[in-house]
Parts: structure tokens; C-alpha cells; sequence
């Protein structure tokens, strides 16, 4: 079970960081994501991050502002946002992969049920 949290309502340019706990099964050798989904828009990636931490990528669009960081046994995963737009405006989801880092959606096999995140012009 993926759970996230942290999400909320910031005005351009503040920060905020989400969190997604992992539990019920062992999320440790898994890579993990963030993908987010705006108003009649698809599910675009965000982060990821390997199960080491050594391989991390980043969608272009968040690049330089966004940090993904895993903490506490690998367990649980952060992804801070800085200097937010109004485009960040979705909901953000965390996700969980047993075949890597990855960029692809299909890639992921665990999904939490999302945290909106707000951000106002």
C-alpha cells in the first residue's frame, strides 16, 4: 500500500514537499515514482528514483525545482517542490516498480490514490 501525503494549496513560487509511505509488502528493492495528473490532462511522469537511490530522473518540466529523496530503510519517498508554478496544479501520485527506474507509467505496479496539490497565480 502506497500512501501520500502533504499536499495542498501554496501560492506561485512557495514549496511544499509530499511524502509517500510504503507498507504492507516490501517496497524496499523497488524503484519508486511520482507521476501527476491535472484537469483533463493524462498521467504524466514527475521523478523517480531507483531502489539504491543511485539513478534518478526527472521530467523536464520540474527539473532544477523538484528534489525525490528516499528516507527511513527506504520505505518512504519525498518529493520536494520548489518555486511552483500554476501548471503544477494536479494530483500527485506516488508509484512503485519492481523493474527499475523508470519513466513509463506501465512501469509501475503499485499506485497510491493521490494528493492534490494547488498552486495559485
Amino acid at each position: 500500500q502506497l500512501v501520500e501525503s502533504g499536499g495542498g494549496l501554496v501560492q506561485a513560487g512557495g514549496s511544499l514537499i509530499l511524502s509517500c509511505a510504503a507498507s504492507g509488502r516490501s517496497f524496499r528493492r523497488y524503484a519508486m515514482g511520482w507521476f501527476r495528473q491535472a484537469p483533463g490532462k493524462e498521467r504524466e511522469f514527475v521523478a523517480t528514483i531507483s531502489w539504491s537511490g543511485g539513478t534518478i530522473y526527472y521530467a523536464d518540466s520540474v527539473k532544477g525545482r523538484f528534489t525525490i529523496n528516499r528516507h527511513y530503510a527506504k520505505t518512504t519517498v519525498d518529493l520536494q517542490m520548489n518555486s511552483l508554478k500554476p501548471e503544477d496544479t494536479a494530483v500527485y501520485y506516488c508509484a512503485a516498480s519492481n523493474r527499475g527506474a523508470t519513466m513509463e507509467i506501465d512501469g509501475f505496479d503499485y499506485w497510491g490514490q493521490g494528493t492534490q496539490v494547488t498552486v495559485s497565480s
